[in-house]
């Protein structure tokens, strides 16, 4: 009888752990199958309504200038509607000051994820007015998750309506900062860092966050941390003065301990494909650094002055496409750094023999990427789209049509991509 009474509690707690292992395995598909259906919506544009407290008009960029508003999200995935009180102000410089249509930076009063992304407060809307296509930047966000550079922004098109007036298609992606859920860096030890023109001591005099750097005298502005004191500045500066002096002067051995080399390369490529000037200023270049880990490039920010764009007409144009031969660095890197093209911070590397055959082979594992994976990722987005960009044409027209802009951005990256084939796989092997 015991024996028949022991066989019979084993079948029992057999059975129960079966059926909690089946649940749990329900669970798991049930939750594969929601973001499976969630990802059929990421590349389709929601409708988002911000409605300033009393119709306010929202008229600046600084912190003072932000403005009370709801918000409401309606989305085809109806998980992902979302209302919420929050704050809203103007940011960018010259997308800012030159452009009809406005980008906005928000702040929500709690945070919350929006359509899909991480749970946080600060986000961003790009007007992505200068840019015809509506493209560039979801294109490079799209190369720096495939290629998994850390903290890169994710894309997320919304048609935005401010008290009650349409304005158009805009790139809602994530602030730029340090957090759990951005760039993630120690809230003690951290640092992220914007190499810009416009945040440094020339165009931005008398702040105390940032300063020129000791080697190359780059303009650095401390996004991280916030509110520097002279004894956190100092340290700031040392560490990346550090990182100046090993680039320039170091072995390739002693530099790898201190710059993750492998960022650096997928920085340097992005920015070389889609012919980025911003780097030669530079401009909205991030670095950031871990504790006592080493310096990594990033995040990718603000590439719609890349593509061959037609600075002449900077005010007003939007011409882009017109010549695939145009060279960030150069036939020879070292060569364009030494002539002040671009920042030798950016270019001492290439003295290296180890360096220069790493970032070949990074480029020859990549460059059939270009059209095959990146193109075509952000091609679904354009795809799903295009109702949305057609209203947005309609309220914002310019001198361009989008098709076939979109058709001479993708022609323009194929041809590049063949160009840089044959320059980079002839640059000077180095001579360290």
């Amino acid at each position: 009888m015991m024996k028949k009474e022991l066989i019979g509690f084993l079948f029992l707690i057999i059975s129960y752990l079966y059926v909690v292992g089946c649940s749990d395995e329900i669970d798991d598909n049930k939750e594969a199958q929601n973001d499976n259906i969630a990802a059929e919506f990421v590349y389709y544009p929601s409708k988002m309504e911000i409605t300033t407290d009393g119709n306010r008009p929202i008229t600046g960029k600084t912190k003072a200038d932000y403005v009370n508003c709801k918000i409401k999200i309606d989305s085809d995935y109806n998980d992902w509607d979302y209302e919420g009180k929050a704050k809203i102000r103007g940011r960018g410089n010259s997308t800012w000051e030159w452009y009809p249509k406005k980008p906005y930076r928000i702040k929500l009063d709690e945070k919350a994820e929006i359509l899909g992304l991480e749970k946080e407060r600060d986000w961003v809307l790009l007007a992505n007015y200068r840019d015809p296509t509506h493209a560039m930047n979801c294109f490079v966000f799209n190369y720096g998750n495939i290629e998994s550079i850390p903290f890169t922004n994710h894309s997320r098109f919304v048609e935005v309506t401010l008290n009650g007036d349409y304005k158009g298609v805009y790139l809602l992606t994530e602030q730029v900062e340090q957090g759990k859920k951005r760039v993630n860096v120690d809230e003690k030890e951290g640092m992220l860092l914007s190499l810009d023109l416009d945040d440094g001591p020339d165009l931005s005099p008398g702040e105390s966050d940032n300063f020129f750097s000791s080697c190359y005298r780059l303009p650095v502005c401390v996004k991280f941390p916030e509110d520097l004191n002279s004894n956190d500045l100092s340290l700031v500066k040392e560490r990346f003065a550090k990182l100046e002096f090993a680039i320039k002067n170091s072995r390739f051995e002693d530099i790898e301990t201190i710059l993750d080399i492998e960022s650096f390369i997928k920085y340097l490529i992005i920015q070389e494909l889609v012919q980025n000037v911003e780097i030669n200023a530079p401009r909205s270049i991030f670095i950031y650094k871990n504790k006592d880990e080493k310096w990594t490039m990033g995040p990718l920010w603000d590439f719609d002055a890349g593509f061959d764009f037609d600075w002449a007409t900077m005010y007003t144009g939007h011409d882009y496409f017109a010549n695939y031969k145009e060279l960030t660095m150069g036939y020879s890197p070292i060569e364009h750094g030494n002539k002040n093209y671009i920042s030798p911070f950016f270019t001492d590397l290439f003295k290296h023999k180890e360096f220069v055959e790493r970032y070949k082979n990074h480029w020859a594992r990549i460059s059939n990427n270009v059209i095959d994976l990146y193109w075509n990722e952000t091609n679904k987005y354009l795809s799903a789209c295009s109702d949305a960009l057609d209203r947005d044409a309609n309220r914002w027209p310019i001198d361009k049509n989008r098709k076939v802009e979109i058709t001479k951005m993708r022609n323009w990256l194929q041809l590049r991509t063949l160009f840089l084939n044959n320059i980079i796989n002839n640059y000077p092997e180095g001579t360290k």
